[in-house]
């Protein structure tokens, strides 16, 4: 039997949204979040964007050492997730990105487990 930690990895976590349908990875650059593939060039603004999940999770050696998970699905279907750090560490243009995301009222969507 797998113990809660285990269960709750980032590895684990990624590995089941991927099967979910979560298979793209994001990141945010100039105030848009983009699709991190080769060929692919596509980018979606707050408005396109909804959080379906999020996750937290905490450094074994440090409890400071946090990062958050995040399930996206952007308008036009395309689902993935972003990864950025929690607290001092933390992306402040992807914090901001996701902020507005939430600001705009988009609400959770666990549909998806």
């Amino acid at each position: 039997m797998q113990d809660k930690e285990q269960e709750r990895s980032l590895v684990n976590v990624e590995r089941k949204l991927t099967q979910d349908g979560f298979t793209k990875d994001f990141n945010v650059t100039n105030g848009r979040l983009h699709t991190i593939d080769t060929g692919s060039d596509k980018s979606y603004g707050p408005e396109e964007v909804t959080i379906v999940d999020f996750y937290r999770f905490e450094g074994e050696s440090n409890p400071d050492d946090m990062s958050i998970l995040y399930a996206i699905e952007c308008h036009d279907g395309t689902r993935g997730t972003i990864s950025t750090a929690f607290g001092t560490y933390a992306d402040a243009e992807t914090d901001e990105f996701l902020r507005t995301v939430e600001d705009l009222g988009k609400n959770l969507d666990k549909a998806h487990k």
